[in-house]
């Protein structure tokens, strides 16, 4: 399929490398913890905060492994690139459970390296290095609701 696709309207203008690692920090915890993607995330130039559903409240080690992940992942300099594939086509470890509604038939697939990949129109940098170094600022647990929030900056 072309490049030239129009895709369907942004209302968002992203800072790339935060976003960039917003996918990241998605794959990072669905390795580490086996959850699903986040399930609200504001993602900023000078903060970010990601919010996921997890089993249980991670430990200060599981912590710092998230962190240490982040930055390895970050360090290996991994590309990223695009592909548009039609909605029918989506690779199996693409859910399309998150598409709106009015989405096009064809989908805009975005590929960290062999880390990560889904759908996305947003402004990504071109490979993970120049995200920079990933700082967790803090977590917050709601033993209630079972989510684990995760705010965080990159630093260039």
């Amino acid at each position: 399929m072309t490049d030239e696709y129009l895709f369907n309207e942004h209302n968002k203008e992203e800072f790339p490398p935060a976003h960039t690692a917003e996918h990241l920090l998605n794959q990072t915890m669905i390795r580490l913890f086996g959850c699903g993607r986040s399930v609200n995330a504001h993602i900023e130039r000078k903060k970010s905060k990601m919010t996921f559903l997890l089993d249980h409240k991670p430990s200060r080690q599981e912590e710092r492994e998230i962190e240490r992940r982040m930055q390895e992942v970050i360090d290996a300099d991994l590309p990223v690139v695009f592909e548009t594939v039609s909605r029918a086509d989506l690779p199996l470890e693409v859910s399309a459970d998150r598409l709106p509604s009015d989405a096009s038939d064809a989908i805009r697939l975005v590929r960290i390296g062999d880390y990560d990949v889904c759908p996305c129109i947003g402004r990504h940098v071109r490979s993970t290095s120049q995200i920079g170094r990933f700082e967790m600022l803090g977590t917050n647990w709601d033993e209630h609701e079972h989510t684990f929030r995760v705010r965080f900056k990159v630093v260039q």
